[in-house]
């Protein structure tokens, strides 16, 4: 990793050493037997991850049991059978699908000889290679600091073997000591700044909602909410067939109607076992979504398992403060991409109040506006505004982020029937010259 100003590469260590071009993996996981049907996509997602991080996957091997060995993973046979798979293709790198203890990682590499991973630090990696502002790093590096401090014995392993006598520490031990000093103070800097920014942000964004209605995209990783972003904005957002492609929260204006605009932003995506640290530093980036007046829940309707992951993204919301029964919209996306439309038919079903569309083609986007402005109109309130009739720039703004019903002129001053949102009625009553009536 990068660090600035007090750094630890001078250790001797990189606390996430960068995975070799060329490494070869072979991918480790265990199977619930009560959990089989749900365990190929999670296997096939963690091939998606190492090929994002730059890693050749191998092959996959897996063994049916309650839950991993507490000291190894696998049992012993399963164990002999990795060694010999990884023997025989050169593997470079085993990756388990599961968190592992120091104790498995450390059991599991002196057996085979082969460098080891975890799903956690799989997804550390590809999140540090997609960071790109000075938040998402610091936030990266929170998470992989975190991770690593129950680790750095086994990073260490090297000089432990150099032990003194009697009243003597090796240099190793001496090391370890000074490395875990060294990474609970960055931690506590990375804390204190983090909570400074989040607290910035809450300001910065409650200021900027309070003109504005605000939805904000959330989603699994990959569901297509940076294309839908391009669709209704015309906004460059980076968009590639990649996990976590985008890790920086992006707000645009939307024009959703004519005339009328509300900030829309887009999230990073979310994935099943994503670190709890990483959800906890990641707090400030989440803050658009967690103040935003609606969330739009993108789905991949073509995935196999797409009701799992929409699980797995309430999960997360939850995680960060954000309640079940938050004003959402399901918009079940690539409905170009579904193979057989009967499963489109299914998920109208299930979900009529929710909509199904394509940001690639846009199929529905019409539809999917107008029950986002049904949404939003909801919590709006039916005013009657009266305003000095020269104020043209009051008028129009009245007519941009609200819904005029009558307009009347009355000498100098116009009256207005109006429905607007809560927020945007009580900034126009600050308005000199202006009164409302409820």
């Amino acid at each position: 990793m990068n660090f600035d100003n007090g750094g630890v590469n001078h250790m001797g260590f990189d606390i996430h050493e960068r995975k070799k071009e060329g490494e070869r993996a072979v991918l480790a996981g265990v199977i619930n037997p009560e959990q089989a049907s749900l365990y190929s996509e999670t296997l096939f997602e963690l091939g998606n991850l190492a090929e994002t991080s730059g890693i050749e996957v191998l092959t996959g091997i897996t063994q049916r049991r309650k839950r991993p060995h507490p000291g190894t993973y696998f049992g012993q046979g399963k164990l002999n059978e990795l060694n010999e798979i990884c023997s025989d293709l050169a593997a470079s790198l085993i990756v388990f699908n599961d968190p592992l203890t120091p104790s498995q990682s450390r059991n599991i590499e002196e057996f085979t000889g082969v460098r080891v991973v975890d799903r956690i630090e799989l997804i550390l990696d590809i999140f540090a290679l997609h960071a790109q502002t000075r938040t998402s790093k610091m936030q990266v590096e929170l998470a992989q600091l975190e991770y690593a401090v129950p680790r750095l014995r086994r990073m260490w392993t090297h000089l432990n073997k150099q032990q003194g006598g009697v009243g003597f520490r090796g240099p190793g031990e001496k090391q370890l000591e000074m490395d875990k000093q060294m990474i609970q103070n960055r931690i506590v800097e990375y804390k204190r700044s983090l909570s400074s920014i989040q607290k910035r942000k809450a300001r910065e964004v409650g200021s900027r909602n309070e003109k504005f209605s605000t939805v904000g995209l959330v989603g699994y990783t990959n569901a297509g909410k940076s294309s839908l972003m391009n669709q209704l904005t015309r906004a460059d957002v980076l968009v590639e067939d990649k996990l976590f492609a985008t890790l920086d929260t992006r707000t645009r204006l939307w024009e959703i109607s004519k005339g009328r605009e509300v900030l829309l932003s887009d999230t990073v995506g979310f994935i099943d076992k994503l670190p709890h640290r990483l959800v906890a530093s990641f707090k400030a980036t989440l803050e658009e979504a967690n103040q935003a007046d609606i969330l739009l829940h993108v789905v991949d309707a073509s995935h196999p398992d797409a009701e799992h992951q929409i699980k797995i993204v309430e999960q997360v919301l939850e995680e960060v403060g954000i309640s079940s029964d938050y004003p959402c919209l399901y918009v079940f996306n690539k409905i170009d991409q579904v193979k057989d439309h009967l499963e489109v038919k299914y998920l109208q079903k299930k979900y009529p109040q929710h909509i199904c569309i394509s940001a690639k083609t846009g199929e529905n986007i019409p539809l999917f506006k107008e029950k986002v402005i049904s949404m939003l109109e909801k919590g709006m309130l039916e005013i009657d505004a009266f305003l000095p009739a020269g104020n043209g720039k009051l008028l129009s703004w009245i007519a941009k982020y609200g819904r005029v019903i009558e307009k009347t002129y009355l000498d100098c001053r116009v009256k207005i029937r109006v429905c607007l949102d809560e927020k945007n009625v009580k900034w126009l009553e600050q308005q000199a010259g202006v009164e409302c009536i409820y």
